[in-house]
């Protein structure tokens, strides 16, 4: 097996072809990650989710990455790890088109509100949905890939 670095172009398809990513966040040098379901559109991946500790953290420090990885075997597999910055988008006038622009891609699969919008155990109904969209705003994107044999 040998691992060379992915391109840029390799790396942004790798993303742009997957859906679940594992977004990581640090607060007070404690670092968290998570699933997630992404939609990426140009250097924005967008996000959804309920509040919790990922949304509050990401609020303290917007710093995060968010690794995307593809298995074929163990001794074949591409792994691509972006670093930016975290840019929620209220539901306000102001944020409206970006807002619409994030649900509109991120409809377009199944289940797309999974995991963001699930939480353990019951969850009492609330007057309002407490919901956000979010962006990624990619800063640095790098990856490897694995393959069988030797280096050419």
């Amino acid at each position: 097996m040998f691992v060379r670095e992915m391109t840029e172009q390799e790396c942004i398809a790798l993303v742009a072809s997957g859906r679940l990513g594992r977004l990581a966040c640090c607060r007070e040098g404690r670092p968290y990650i998570v699933p997630i379901h992404y939609a990426l559109a140009s250097r924005c991946l967008y996000g959804f989710s309920m509040l919790g500790q990922k949304i509050e953290w990401m609020r303290d420090n917007p710093c995060v990455c968010v690794e995307v990885d593809e298995l074929v075997s163990h001794n074949q597999w591409k792994s691509v790890v972006l670093s930016g910055r975290y840019l929620e988008l209220p539901d306000t006038d102001q944020w409206r088109h970006e807002r619409l622009h994030a649900w509109s891609l991120l409809e377009k699969h199944v289940n797309w509100w999974e995991p963001g919008g699930l939480k353990p155990g019951p969850q009492p109904i609330a007057d309002a949905s407490p919901h956000v969209f979010y962006c990624i705003d990619i800063e640095e994107i790098t990856g490897r890939a694995a393959m069988a044999g030797e280096p050419v």
